[in-house]
């Protein structure tokens, strides 16, 4: 089985357009997180997000006129692609590019339902609380007519992804909510340990910072409503914690055999060692209580890894800062960890960046390469109330030296789907 290692990153995000800027903020404790300025929010029960703030794709890529057609959340996929290709050192290297691979995780589509929202509100009667249907189908096609040329299948990423990099070998696209990056990772790495490629793009994007994206994410009561003061609003493990923040952006890796990484004399970030996937089959919107599928993730993830729980020195949490999936996640690291749970430093960027939906499980476990590269924990900030049910080391409002060698990163998305890939400071 091959070894598989990292090799380049990149990342758009909330909290900056590249990783060293957003990577200092983020140990700075500052906040991404502020009033929605992508649409019209004043009336909604949640008027705040972390958005992207200052992209230009146009500034981020090379002949962007190639993906004219590309939508918000394709757009940071390609920029964040194009960092980590460029970081990896294959951007122009002589590669069999029928042995470059992509698997990437991704939401609705490029066009990230803003047509269909233009289409709906323009068509709506107040007066009668509902559609027109005649106006609703001319809208659609007027719409449809502009942007006929748009790629709008939930997979719109990968093609534009094997046009910026060449890649031509197995492209695959997962869809599993918010843990479909950390599941789109490790799949790739099964992928290059079963020799299918050499080398593996992948990671995810997603934008959903629109209205029924906001509205549906409040049906569920998921999203945090404290608008009076956003950098606070996003509270994980903190007993006054309300809801998630919904964020947007991408977080891309270069993933490689290690024999291929050596063959060519690349800089290598990290190895990734363990990958663990499980379903809870117990409700589509909510988590096994009792974190039963976390629990097997993780274990899987360390058996995987051939490592036992003493040898994680941190835990980058799912940590949405909503009252289940916090409680539900202490409660799986104390069955997984046993007596020295309360020792493993464990924190939450969610804090700070919201919630990424589909990048943001690729986008924290390029944290757990940074937290390797400078042993270095990110905080998590607004942890001021304790709770007695969350009663772990959540790396407190300020970042923390510490001494890492392994890093676990936990991604649970709605539906009850459960990832965890463990990763280690390479060494040969």
């Amino acid at each position: 089985m091959n070894r598989v290692v990292i090799t380049g990153m990149g990342w758009i995000t909330p909290m900056g357009l590249a990783v060293e800027p957003a990577w200092k903020r983020l140990l700075a404790g500052e906040s991404g997180i502020d009033y929605t300025t992508i649409f019209d929010a004043g009336t909604f029960p949640t008027r705040i997000s972390a958005e992207v703030k200052d992209f230009d794709l146009t500034d981020q890529i090379d002949d962007s006129g190639k993906h004219s057609g590309a939508g918000r959340s394709t757009q940071f996929a390609l920029a964040a692609c194009r960092q980590a290709w460029e970081m990896s050192g294959l951007a122009g290297a002589s590669l069999d590019l029928d042995r470059v691979g992509i698997y990437f995780a991704s939401g609705e589509g490029s066009l990230d339902f803003n047509a269909y929202t233009r289409a709906a509100l323009s068509s709506w009667n107040a007066e009668t609380s509902s559609i027109n249907t005649v106006k609703w189908a001319e809208t659609a096609l007027e719409l449809m007519n502009v942007v006929r040329e748009v790629e709008q299948e939930p997979n719109a990423a990968l093609p534009h992804l094997a046009m910026l990099t060449g890649a031509r070998g197995p492209a695959l696209n997962c869809l599993t909510a918010c843990a479909a990056s950390t599941q789109a990772i490790g799949e790739a790495t099964e992928i290059l340990r079963r020799g299918d490629a050499d080398v593996m793009i992948s990671g995810g994007a997603h934008s959903m910072i629109h209205p029924f994206g906001v509205t549906g994410f409040n049906r569920l009561t998921a999203l945090s409503m404290a608008n009076e003061n956003p950098p606070a609003a996003s509270r994980p493990f903190d007993n006054l914690r309300g809801g998630f923040v919904l964020g947007e952006g991408s977080g891309v890796v270069i993933l490689e055999t290690l024999e291929h990484a050596q063959k060519r004399g690349a800089t290598i970030l990290a190895e990734v060692v363990g990958y663990g996937s499980t379903a809870d089959a117990f409700r589509i919107t909510d988590q096994h209580p009792d974190g039963a599928g976390a629990v097997i993730a993780m274990t899987e993830a360390l058996k995987d890894a051939n490592l036992s729980p003493a040898d994680v020195q941190y835990i980058n949490a799912h940590g949405t800062g909503t009252r289940e999936n916090d409680g539900n996640e202490t409660t799986a690291i104390k069955h997984v960890f046993g007596q020295n749970a309360k020792n493993v430093p464990v924190s939450s960027i969610k804090s700070m960046m919201g919630h990424l939906i589909a990048a943001a499980g690729a986008v924290e476990l390029i944290t757990c390469v940074l937290a390797l590269r400078d042993q270095v924990l990110p905080p998590t900030m607004n942890l001021e109330n304790h709770d007695p049910d969350c009663d772990l080391d959540y790396v407190p409002n300020k970042a923390r030296k510490a001494e890492v060698k392994v890093a676990m990163s936990n991604s649970f998305g709605f539906g009850g789907q459960n990832d965890t890939i463990i990763v280690r400071q390479f060494s040969a």
